[in-house]
């Protein structure tokens, strides 16, 4: 008796899955996102123009053309990382903003946030370093490079995040000026925290933002 439909669909995505062009790629993509990963923990903990391609690849046990296949240079694979490092900073921050119901609470949980950060309660993250978004910035200073326009691109996003969250608790004009500062605030608790060790430096901001609240 013929398979049904069902079942021959079924082993249709099986045999797809199990195919040596699928597992291919799914090894491609495994790898690739295993350079990502290394590049950055590498590049965060030691610097960018400190941290040799060598270095990389012998901590990823991933070979040299593989590398090169997905990254040909390494401002191709430094604009991987910062697009990785990007999505999971975001998605961290702005999951601890959801549910606020006022001002206050968003005001809070924003520097609060960022407390944890300083004070490597965010395993996610890995131990704080400072923001890697700067120290990228600091080591591509031209003003059109594109690793200084990605690391731009995100500062600019989390602000449009932010203001977006505020603008369902007042109106406009009132949300980009506190969005406005409170970005500023937590770019200031960073070099804070980072260059002075002041890992109070997010409470601080806290308290100053909540004057203008």
């Amino acid at each position: 008796m013929p398979d049904s439909p069902t079942k021959a669909q079924n082993k249709a995505k099986a045999s797809a899955t199990n195919s040596p062009e699928t597992r291919q790629t799914g090894d491609s993509s495994g790898k690739r996102s295993e350079l990502v990963q290394t590049a950055f923990r590498l590049f965060y903990q030691q610097g960018i123009h400190a941290t040799g391609i060598n270095q990389i690849l012998s901590e990823s046990g991933i070979a040299k053309k593989t590398l090169y296949h997905h990254f040909p240079t390494k401002d191709d694979l430094l604009l991987a990382v910062i697009a990785y490092r990007d999505q999971i900073f975001s998605q961290w921050l702005l999951t601890q903003l959801q549910e606020c119901a006022s001002v206050e609470a968003l005001c809070d949980a924003w520097f609060m946030a960022l407390d944890d950060w300083f004070n490597d309660r965010v395993d996610t993250l890995l131990g704080f370093r400072g923001c890697f978004f700067i120290n990228s910035s600091g080591e591509y200073s031209e003003p059109d490079h594109p690793v200084l326009l990605a690391c731009r691109a995100h500062k600019n996003s989390l602000q449009h995040a932010l203001k977006k969250l505020l603008q369902g608790l007042m109106d406009e004009a009132a949300a980009t000026v506190l969005s406005t500062q409170w970005c500023l605030l937590k770019e200031g608790a960073i070099v804070a925290a980072t260059v002075s060790g002041n890992k109070n430096a997010a409470r601080d901001a806290r308290q100053m933002a909540q004057t203008r609240v």
